[in-house]
């Protein structure tokens, strides 16, 4: 008898292993009522991958346009050597680009025509890589139907590099698309040295996709510099690879 008492008292000593004390659970110590520890949950979709960027550290910024570079490296001492510019600041740039469209005749049709206005408004999204703002009447018109503050017309004003991109896409690209092309008008300047450009269809630039296309729609773009006169704006523009013919059709030649 007194042997089994020994044994029952360094039994009780002994410290007991976790999951058998009360309210313990099957999978380890609980709150009490049998319940086990809980896993650690890992986090799904963008909070999983937003944790992934942050454990990489911050990305490198994108690089500058391929233009941009070119005005900086090429256009500005090319510029200042003809023209005699001390200052690297007083040389023309470009200031922005503005892309225009007139749709009058899609908003005083109605019905159809809206969705038409819609699909051109998604394509000149698609063209400049930014949403347009959607240009008003500013008096009424009653030949054409058009009444003080309707709707009649898209435009985009690009700026910096997103500037310098839609140019170069403009120059190697949509330019080279253009049917029987014998280059640019080269009297196409304001006395502040901003030129004008348009063209017919806006399936020239290969972001449209052609096959999608259901009416045909002109597209105007202004290229505000800050020459101040002709001769240094088309000259600005010649660096950058535009291609003007040597004669106006103004001139008859």
């Amino acid at each position: 008898m007194a042997d089994d008492k020994k044994e029952k008292q360094e039994k009780a000593k002994k410290p007991k292993p976790e999951g058998q004390g009360k309210g313990d659970g099957a999978h380890g110590k609980g709150d009490g009522k049998g319940g086990g520890q809980k896993k650690d949950r890992k986090p799904k979709g963008p909070v999983l991958q937003q944790m992934e960027v942050e454990a990489e550290g911050p990305q490198a910024p994108a690089p500058p346009a391929r233009l941009y570079i070119h005005y900086k490296e090429k256009v500005v001492p090319a510029l200042s050597q003809q023209f005699g510019f001390k200052n690297a600041f007083a040389v023309p740039r470009l200031e922005k680009i503005v892309l225009s469209m007139g749709l009058g005749r899609f908003a005083v049709s109605g019905g159809e025509g809206k969705g038409n206005f819609e699909k051109a408004e998604r394509e000149l999204t698609v063209i400049a890589g930014q949403k347009p703002v959607r240009t008003l009447a500013k008096k009424s018109v009653a030949n054409f139907k058009v009444r003080e503050g309707m709707e009649t017309g898209l435009k985009v004003t690009l700026r910096g590099g997103r500037m310098y991109e839609f140019l170069d896409r403009l120059i190697a690209l949509a330019i080279p698309r253009v049917k029987d092309f014998r280059g640019l008008d080269p009297n196409g300047f304001d006395k502040s040295g901003n030129y004008n450009m348009g063209f017919g269809e806006q399936t020239i630039f290969p972001e449209v996709n052609s096959a999608e296309v259901t009416f045909q729609q002109g597209l105007n773009i202004t290229m505000v510099t800050t020459a101040g006169n002709v001769e240094h704006g088309r000259e600005l523009l010649k660096q950058f690879g535009f291609p003007f013919r040597e004669h106006s059709k103004i001139e008859g030649r």
